[in-house]
């Protein structure tokens, strides 16, 4: 009976150990090298480390020894490995032991839009006094094609002395592929591999050379270089420019397809590196769910990029409404918006209505023709159009136009290319995200239209038994009501820190046009066969290249300010009004948009040049801020090891010297008050002036400021204010949140912060 017993022990021991994952390990590095003195590098002591556990494992030979997949010295101090829990059992033990975090997997979240932020050739900004100074910029995505024309380097000097990063080689990709404009590319795929195993190459090059359109579509975004005549077959046609299109560009590669993963240990990997090479600001266009910043690698390896002076740009993310990652505060989270630039179509039906949707077919207008829709298009779910189910009757939709809507998994590409093959003359589609019009690169007449439209077109096919409709193109046209916030574009509140608004602003990242690979088509898919050099895109990830490219310029200008000062430029300078002089709508709800979409506002980069105050932040203060969150000492050391929480410490997580207030009160809460701190740097021109609040209180809150007036006498000076906010009303059940906002006003400058009140 003992025997079986401890056979069946040992089985147990046995199939648990071979449960292993790949783990980020945080160790200390004092420790380690008084464990290994004789080792000269980290990579070393981690090898050294690991083949000791396995040699003193006492597991099965069918246990894989743990397997080391990256030493990090840089962004952190320690390792990503693959791992049976009897490995990392024995690896907590050890005195040097920090953290272990599971390693996840992310997602991946312009001829106009530089006109649309004000940019314009040799005038502000883009003077060429500004444009000199070398400022590399940091990609992390799906690689590049380097070939590109938004990469050549003509009128180029040499690669900046700084740069200490190299031209990784691999499949189909040299050195030579990297010239004095992108001055560095590297690739990442260890934790991809040994999560999913070897890198498909029928699917993808395993080399910075990307076969996916998003990192060269961010990377020309963010720097690409002037480019003549671009347009998307005759559509958008104009000159390509990144926001600043001189900058060197550095691209490192995470993201691999088929399965599609960026893995954290990867990104981290990147980041490591790229501090490394000496880019200034850092682009990444990747995330995923939110979490606490003690269990977040990028949050971990961005905060030792910024203690160095590196400005990072993250997306928000495209899951809206729902909320909002990539959300410590030392990281700038974009979320994303429209310019004035569509694409129209006109629908008009028979009965007289006319409705305008978008589309990016360039082709022949339809005349009238018969619509279709679900039973009178075919079989059961007709009306969803998706490929490959057979539920479209050639014989029903031929000659007519379909009526389809989006489901999850499919894009407009997709259902149209259906509808053609079954015979269709075109398509109207209506998405599930709202009024949100997004252009699909469509061989074949097909028009996207907005929920309210598409419940109208559907009403008018109910009340007639012979519906008709017209579709016509309009190309390219400007001055639409912008901007305006994307439906996709994630919110508000921030889960890890409601304390924090996040997003911080918004940006450009409704169809972008800019770079594409020319091995994969406009569409994605294996059965378009055409090419191009530019494509449309939209997310959250092309709103953060803009602002990346947007932050270099302001370190071109102020070369002094930390990432901290450029962040707060931004923020305090975003407007909350249109080209209407409306407040910014919000497309999904059909409102004026909340700081929970909009953050600050919409980005102004010619304001933010020229802000008048600063909200800067030490990075000291951020572990002062992670300290108010009640932050254990081994979760601090994942920030830095160096660091100790003061006993008696009288921060809130409020008194962060953020350049927005987000205020937490009970939902029972009356006659409370909270009061926070804040510290103002005068960069203003004169440096003499004088500000006063303005306030425009929340629903229900009275705020007071002390001073209400900061008098400044010179350059660099610093004031600090006291603002108190005090429920006067107690909470409405229908409405948790309201909103508001402080500014300094002076005689040139008004310095905007969000207020957001939240009830919980």
């Amino acid at each position: 009976m003992m025997s079986l017993v401890l056979v069946a022990f040992m089985a147990t021991i046995s199939v648990a150990s071979l449960d292993s994952r790949t783990y980020i390990v945080h160790m200390d590095e004092s420790k380690m090298k008084t464990s290994y003195p004789s080792t000269a590098n980290s990579k070393g002591m981690f090898e050294e480390m690991l083949d000791s556990i396995s040699q003193l494992s006492t597991d099965s030979e069918a246990t894989p020894p743990p397997r080391l997949l990256y030493a990090y010295d840089t962004a952190i101090f320690g390792f990503a490995a693959k791992l049976s829990p009897m490995h990392l059992e024995s690896i907590r033990n050890m005195d040097a032991f920090v953290a272990a975090i599971p390693d996840r997997s992310m997602r991946l979240h312009t001829t106009h839009s530089y006109e649309f932020l004000g940019l314009e050739q040799g005038r502000g900004l883009w003077q060429a006094s500004n444009l000199e100074s070398d400022v590399i910029i940091g990609v992390i995505d799906t690689g590049i094609w380097p070939e590109h024309p938004s990469f050549h380097d003509y009128g180029f000097g040499p690669v900046p002395t700084k740069w200490k990063g190299a031209c990784e080689s691999g499949t189909n990709f040299s050195s030579l592929n990297c010239n004095r404009k992108l001055i560095g590319a590297r690739y990442f795929f260890k934790g991809y591999e040994a999560e999913h195993g070897r890198v498909n190459e029928a699917a993808n090059f395993k080399s910075p050379r990307a076969t996916d359109g998003h990192g060269t579509h961010c990377a020309s975004t963010a720097g690409g270089n002037l480019v003549h005549n671009a347009s998307f077959y005759g559509l958008a046609n104009g000159v390509a420019a990144g926001m600043r299109y001189t900058s060197r560009i550095a691209v490192y590669k995470v993201c691999w397809e088929r399965p599609t993963d960026c893995s954290n240990s990867d990104i981290l990997a990147a980041i490591d590196q790229a501090i490394k090479d000496g880019v200034d600001v850092v682009s990444i266009s990747i995330g995923g769910q939110a979490s606490p910043y003690f269990e977040d690698p990028i949050a971990h390896a961005a905060f030792t990029g910024i203690q160095r002076g590196i400005f990072f740009s993250l997306s928000a993310g495209n899951e809206g409404p729902r909320t909002v990652g990539n959300t410590a505060p030392w990281l700038m989270t974009v979320a994303a918006s429209y310019t004035d630039r569509s694409f129209p179509t006109i629908v008009k039906l028979g009965n007289g209505q006319i409705f305008e949707g978008i589309s990016l077919y360039s082709g022949k207008s339809l005349k009238e023709l018969p619509i279709v829709y679900g039973p009178t298009a075919g079989k059961k779910f007709a009306e969803y159009c998706v490929p490959g189910t057979g539920t479209l009757s050639p014989k029903l939709v031929k000659g007519k136009v379909v009526v389809c809507e989006q489901i999850g998994g499919f894009d407009t590409y997709q259902q149209a290319e259906y509808v053609k093959l079954v015979g269709g003359a075109g398509t109207i589609i209506f998405p599930d995200n709202g009024e949100t019009l997004t252009a699909y690169p469509s061989m074949f007449p097909a028009a996207s239209v907005g929920d309210l439209a598409g419940n109208a077109i559907l009403s008018y096919l109910k009340s007639t038994k012979s519906p008709t409709a017209s579709l016509t193109f309009k190309g390219t046209t400007y001055g639409k009501r912008a901007p305006m916030m994307a439906a996709f574009s994630s919110r508000g509140p921030n889960l890890v820190g409601p304390d924090l608004l996040k997003p911080d602003l918004t940006a450009p990242g409704v169809n972008i046009l800019a770079a594409w690979p020319s091995i994969s088509s406009p569409s994605g898919e294996e059965g378009d066969k055409r090419r191009v050099l530019f494509n449309f895109d939209s997310g959250t990830s092309m709103a953060c290249p803009h602002v990346s490219g947007l932050a270099a310029l302001l370190i071109s200008r102020h070369n002094e300010w930390s990432p901290a000062a450029v962040k707060s430029a931004m923020m305090t300078t975003a407007y909350n009004l249109d080209n209407r002089g409306s407040p910014i709508k919000d497309v999904y709800y059909g409102g004026p948009a909340t700081p929970f979409a909009i953050g600050s506002g919409h980005v102004d980069i010619q304001k933010a040049s020229d802000p008048g105050l600063l909200y800067d932040i030490h990075p000291y203060e951020y572990l002062h801020y992670l300290c108010s969150l009640n932050y254990s000492s081994s979760q601090i050391a994942l920030f830095d090891r160096n660091f100790t929480c003061p006993k008696r410490s009288t921060m809130q997580p409020g008194d962060l010297n953020y350049p927005s207030f987000a205020v937490l009160f009970e939902s029972d809460a009356h006659n409370v008050t909270i009061t926070y701190r804040r510290t103002v740097t005068n960069v203003g021109n004169p440096p003499i002036g004088t500000y006063k609040v303005q306030v425009e209180e929340p629903i229900g809150i009275s705020v007071r400021v002390k001073p209400n007036i900061l008098s400044f006498k010179m350059h660099g000076q610093k004031l600090q204010y006291k603002v108190s906010f005090t429920v006067k009303k107690p909470l409405i059940e229908s409405d948790d949140s309201s909103f508001g906002s402080l500014t300094w006003v002076s005689e040139k400058y008004a310095v905007r912060s969000p207020i957001v009140i939240t009830y919980i």
